[in-house]
Parts: C-alpha cells; sequence; structure tokens
C-alpha cells in the first residue's frame, strides 16, 4: 500500500499539469484603448493561474521523490508515470503559454491579419523535445548522479515564470521582449535543444565525491535570492542561466 504513496503524488502532478492547461487555454489576448487612444493587448489573469498550477506541479514532482526515498520503494510503474506526467505538466502546460505569448506577440504586429495559425505551432516543439528527452533517460542507466540535457521541470518552471514577469509591468519586458515574435522563436529552439542535448547537467543527488561544487553551488543561490529581492520574477531565468553555467564549467566533475 505505501508503494502507491509516491504514484499518488505523481497523479497530483498530472492534476496540476492538466489544470495548468485548461487555465492556458482560457487566456485569450484582451484588447483595451490606452489614455492616448492606442490599442492595448494583454493577458488575462488565467495565464497567471498557469504559471501557479505548474509551480504546484513541480512541488508534486519533487515530493513524489522525496516520499519514495522515505518510505523506501521504487517501481518501474513509478517511473513510467512520472515521465508520463511530466510531459504534461512541464511539456505540453508551458507550450501552450509559449503559444498564447507567441499568439500576443503576433497579434501585434502590422501585418497581423496575413499570419498564418501554423506560425503558433512552433511552440509544440517544446514538448516534443521534453518527451524524447524523458524517454531517453528512462533507456539510460548512466544518468544517477547527474542528467544529460535539462530537466524538463526546469523548462516547465522557466517558462511558468514568464506570465509572472509580465506580471510585474516592466515596459522593456512587455514591448521589446514578450512583443517579439523572435524572441519566443529563439526560445522555443534554444530550450528544446538544451532538453536534447546529452551535455551533463548537475543533479540534485550524488555529492558525495563533488565537494567543488559546494561554492558555485551556494553562490547560485546567493544570486537567486538577491535578484528576487531586487527582480522578483526575474530571479527564476537568473536562476536557470546560473544552473547552465555551472554545469559548463564544473562538466567534468559533475559526471565523477
Amino acid at each position: 500500500m505505501k508503494q502507491q504513496v509516491p504514484n499518488f503524488i505523481t497523479l497530483l502532478n498530472l492534476f496540476f499539469g492538466c489544470m495548468a492547461i485548461v487555465s492556458a487555454f482560457q487566456a485569450g489576448a484582451m484588447f483595451s484603448i490606452d489614455e492616448n487612444g492606442g490599442v492595448v493587448i494583454e493577458i488575462p489573469a488565467q495565464m497567471y493561474y498557469a504559471s501557479l498550477y505548474i509551480g504546484l506541479a513541480a512541488l508534486m514532482d519533487f515530493f513524489d521523490g522525496f516520499a519514495a526515498r522515505l518510505l523506501k520503494v521504487s517501481s518501474e510503474m513509478g517511473k513510467q508515470l512520472d515521465s508520463l506526467a511530466d510531459v504534461v505538466s512541464f511539456g505540453v502546460a508551458p507550450a501552450l503559454i509559449v503559444f498564447q505569448f507567441l499568439r500576443l506577440s503576433l497579434a501585434t504586429d502590422v501585418n497581423a491579419l496575413s499570419h498564418n495559425n501554423a506560425l503558433l505551432y512552433g511552440a509544440f516543439l517544446i514538448p516534443m523535445a521534453g518527451a524524447y528527452r524523458l524517454a531517453r533517460f528512462n533507456i539510460d542507466t548512466e544518468q544517477t548522479t547527474y542528467f544529460k540535457g535539462v530537466p524538463i521541470p526546469m523548462i516547465g518552471i522557466l517558462t511558468a515564470a514568464f506570465p509572472l514577469m509580465y506580471w510585474q509591468g516592466n515596459v522593456f519586458i512587455h514591448n521589446f521582449i514578450f512583443g517579439s515574435p523572435l524572441f519566443w522563436y529563439v526560445y522555443i529552439l534554444l530550450v528544446s535543444f538544451l532538453m536534447v542535448m546529452k551535455m551533463p547537467m548537475l543533479a540534485m543527488k550524488g555529492f558525495g565525491n563533488k565537494k567543488k561544487l559546494i561554492i558555485p553551488l551556494l553562490l547560485l543561490v546567493l544570486e537567486v535570492v538577491v535578484t528576487a529581492v531586487f527582480y522578483k520574477w526575474l530571479a527564476i531565468p537568473f536562476g536557470f542561466i546560473g544552473y547552465c553555467l555551472v554545469s559548463l564549467v564544473y562538466r567534468k566533475t559533475i559526471t565523477q
């Protein structure tokens, strides 16, 4: 019976991923007129709920592994179930967030009416890459103390930060980043590549022979905390960049 506890927590991960999908689907673009008579395109609050649900899914993804170790249970079914839930929560749900932002950015273009809907489908490269990565992970016996490629939950959390950053109301982020289709296409290609690449990436396990990583990890935590204090949700992409840099610089140490 206790073996089913981690599986139930994993199913909660899947549940929150489904809720994130529903929230992202409901978040269509909103049009309003500013004080100068210009058209303002915004995303409604449902998109922020999608970020919240992805965050809750990430918590469940952590706690299912924690519960399995605490109860000293593991199973092949739990491993496969975890991957299936991750594809939904950190692949499909984030892809829909990108889909909506891409639609928003294309709607602000002067040639918006001539755009083909097929331009939005590139967002689904994210869950495709994520599913490929998870399938490779499930049959790879080397990834016991490190990852090959960026884990899909990190991509999900990174993507979930965008609606929250948008909510902060930074004009530069609104107009020059989130309002640019080029940014979103580059983002899709970049995170998809990061998931399927085979470069060793730091995993929060097997630190017995990795004392060299203690100081860079402490600096990474400090960076995230300081950024969160001054720039709030920007701490998530800054932390993600820091994680990638630490993994790149210490890639030989990670595989020991």
